[in-house]
């Protein structure tokens, strides 16, 4: 069936700011793709467009994004209150909010954006009812847009200048370079946007995508059918190298990777868990 969805300027656009890719291209793909911003950025990487990888961050438009650590740094959390426009986010009663917010999820550490509207600030109203007298007053749409946790013996919280990138990254242990290696590898997220810790840990769902979208790129260089699959698998290795987190090249020094880094710190250092949010990507 012909499809008839109208595809604007403004979503070419936001296409075009998300992927990077041109405008025909973007154009061509939101249409296959029936205005499905996901199947058009699936599209434009089948057909070798060096495009970002899928994130869940995407959607995010504006807002303030806060990480924050407990005092002993064995714990963090990455709160994310989105808004429409530059113009709220920059309000300083929305940002004091938002760390009011934060706050409350470091004290709680809800395990879903549910759970921390329903906690309470100090008048006794939960967080879902004062967002409701925000967006009342302001009148444009404000939500929480993530909010993620990590533990561990050393939890560093990186805010990028502008609140706009956050991440929490946790170490197994706690030394005396804990603190400079921790915001290393913090910077390190937010910069290359790792899907994962490591090999193991990227989720299946992922991992067929990318041989999915690897087979077809080779279907369409010409290669053997029948080596498509093997040819694809192969590829993935370069996948792992390129977004998990220890096994990324290392920005401040692309010799090593990142857990050759926290190596030659301290042999037996490693990070265990991080969170990134990213507004507008």
């Amino acid at each position: 069936m012909e499809n008839t969805v109208s595809i604007t300027a403004a979503d070419v656009n936001k296409l075009r700011q998300i992927t990077g890719a041109g405008m025909m291209d973007c154009k061509k793909a939101l249409t296959e793709a029936g205005g499905d911003f996901d199947k058009a950025i699936e599209i434009l990487r089948k057909k070798g467009q060096k495009v970002a990888a899928n994130r869940s961050d995407r959607s995010a438009n504006e807002g303030y994004v806060l990480g924050l650590t407990t005092p002993d740094h064995k714990a963090g959390v990455l709160v994310a209150l989105n808004c429409e426009t530059d113009f709220v986010a920059k309000n300083a009663d929305f940002i004091s909010f938002a760390t009011k917010i934060a706050n409350v999820a470091l004290k709680t550490m809800p395990a879903n954006v549910d759970a921390l509207l329903a906690e309470k600030l100090e008048d006794g109203r939960t967080i879902a009812d004062h967002i409701t007298d925000m967006i009342g007053k302001i009148g444009e749409k404000i939500e929480i847009g993530f909010v993620g946790e990590v533990k561990g013996e050393y939890v560093y919280a990186y805010n990028h200048p502008g609140n706009r990138v956050g991440t929490i990254v946790a170490l197994n242990k706690n030394i005396e370079k804990s603190e400079e290696v921790a915001k290393d590898v913090a910077m390190q997220v937010a910069a290359m946007a790792p899907v994962a810790l490591d090999k193991a840990d990227v989720s299946q769902e992922i991992i067929d995508k990318e041989i999915e979208i690897a087979m077809e790129q080779l279907r369409q260089e010409g290669k053997p059918e029948d080596k498509l699959e093997m040819i694809a698998k192969g590829k993935l290795e370069k996948f792992f190298k390129e977004s998990t987190l220890l096994n990324q090249e290392f920005i401040k020094d692309n010799k090593l990777t990142v857990a050759q880094y926290m190596k030659q710190v301290d042999n037996d250092l490693t990070a265990i868990a991080f969170q990134r949010y990213a507004l507008g990507q």
